[in-house]
């Protein structure tokens, strides 16, 4: 009997932007390119931006989303990579500075210590992604081997639609830099 080598695991950090909706749709590309899923919600994402039962029932795990007490067995194995979609701009200024003030946002500190490879697509409005701290958190972040892809603003194209959120493009970072 030969044991099943074990899938790489992949971290999912959602954040609280309208297209965390379709969440899903990496879920499921992550799972055909080979990927174990574990997400992390931060806890606003927890407040219906996503279908947490339809993100549990792809992934077959629990969303987490609070730290777990010091007796909880850990319920996720070790990260090989992390992808943050939807990236806020709360997440990631507060990330750049080392605040680890909820679980997401801690385990995106600790992935960057542990030198996890992690991709990023940020969504986040014209207005605030001009603001110089969210530049600067870019710069930092960049600097220490964070992938990013192209900036989502969710902003009506020439011809009045929206463009669509990018979800695979994490993965393409995290496999092919």
């Amino acid at each position: 009997m030969t044991d099943e080598p074990r899938k790489p695991f992949l971290y999912l950090v959602v954040c609280a932007a309208g297209v965390a909706a379709g969440v899903g749709r990496l879920i499921t590309a992550a799972r055909e390119r080979g990927w174990e899923v574990g997400v992390i919600a931060t806890p606003v994402a927890m407040n219906g931006f996503f279908d947490t039962a339809e993100a549990e029932a792809c992934t077959g795990r629990p969303i987490r989303s609070a730290w777990r007490g010091p007796a909880d067995p850990r319920p996720f194995p070790p990260p090989d990579a992390v992808a943050v979609a939807p990236a806020t701009f709360n997440t990631v200024n507060k990330w750049a500075a080392g605040f680890a003030d909820t679980l997401a946002v801690g385990t995106l500190c600790e992935a960057l210590g542990l030198g996890v490879p992690i991709g990023v697509l940020p969504c986040v409005a014209d207005a605030l992604a001009a603001h110089p701290a969210y530049q600067e958190s870019l710069t930092r972040l960049r600097g220490l081997g964070v992938r990013f892809g192209d900036p989502y603003t969710g902003a009506p194209e020439a011809g009045g639609g929206r463009p669509e959120f990018a979800w695979e493009r994490v993965l393409d970072l995290l496999e092919h830099g």
